[in-house]
């Protein structure tokens, strides 16, 4: 395999892209906005006019969009990858859906003689940029040993958590319902330290170096002592969505999310109040409660 393909070039998309072309595949790609068509090519890839040219020219095409509606019109729409796709070459949805819209694609792209991959990634722009992005992984055997190699060109840790597709997207509603219920707990651990009189310095370096250490945290913190709430990665509106996507899951399934309703609300809140910023941007509510800053000082 050596033509690739890729719809999406958001934060990232740009990643993938960038980790792509590193490893030597050829690259054709598209997006709604030509700033960023602009900057594919100068990593030497090559800009296509619509999703259509995108399949002519790929063997497998990476779809990193924002939501099911635009998985679907990308891949069964008109001009879409499912008219140009030939048999053989291979889908792969690492946009974060719900696990109904990437299996509503099966039997279409099935019926042309072209394989799935659905697989979901976590670890943000940090990791797309990096290449050490989190793959859950669910795909047929052959289809998975295939494009094991491509997909190992942009995950570091590739999971394979099934053959059934909607798999990888229902494990990643689960990451995202623990990430989101994590970040609220940590925006008003900190603000709770912070308004009994303690360095927020010192809580960055007891919580980074206690049993609830991890990469939110060492991402996180450092962030919201900095004020660095936009162009740092993680959107809230992207975390939102893909909360509500956990939200849904677990109303389809009866279960139980009685933390994680809390937590989405509060991103449902901080969308409102703070549009087009960053995940950690939400602690900025509970200072207001509180009267307080976690700021470095």
């Amino acid at each position: 395999m050596k033509q690739v393909g890729l719809i999406g070039l958001g934060d990232m998309g740009m990643g993938l892209a960038k980790n792509i072309l590193k490893h030597g595949y050829e690259l054709t790609a598209y997006d709604l906005r030509p700033d960023r068509l602009a900057r594919l090519t100068q990593l030497g890839g090559k800009a296509a006019a619509d999703c259509r040219e995108v399949g002519e020219n790929a063997e497998a095409v990476f779809v990193m969009v924002l939501n099911g509606s635009q998985v679907k019109q990308v891949v069964l729409g008109t001009p879409g990858l499912l008219e140009a796709l030939k048999p053989g070459a291979t889908v792969i949805v690492s946009a974060t859906i719900h696990p109904s819209d990437v299996r509503a694609l099966e039997a279409p792209l099935a019926a042309k003689g072209i394989d799935l991959i659905d697989t979901p990634v976590s670890g943000g722009r940090g990791g797309a940029e990096s290449g050490t992005l989190t793959m859950m992984v669910a795909a047929k055997d052959a289809v998975f040993e295939r494009c094991k190699p491509l997909l190992e060109a942009v995950g570091q840790q590739i999971y394979r958590v099934g053959e059934e597709i909607g798999m990888g997207q229902t494990v990643k509603a689960a990451v995202q319902a623990f990430v989101c219920a994590s970040y609220t707990s940590l925006f008003e651990a900190l603000v709770l330290g912070v308004k009994a009189g303690v360095k927020p310095e010192i809580l960055n370096e007891v919580f980074n170096a206690s049993f609830v250490a991890s990469p939110l945290t060492r991402n996180a913190i450092p962030l919201i002592m900095e004020r660095k709430f936009k162009g740092s990665g993680g959107q809230i509106v992207v975390t939102h969505k893909d909360v509500g996507i956990s939200m849904a899951l677990g109303k389809d399934l009866g279960a139980a999310l009685f933390t994680v309703s809390a937590a989405y609300e509060v991103f449902h809140a901080g969308k409102s109040l703070f549009p087009g910023e960053d995940n950690w941007a939400i602690v900025k509510l509970f200072e207001q409660i509180a009267g307080v800053e976690v700021k470095k000082q």
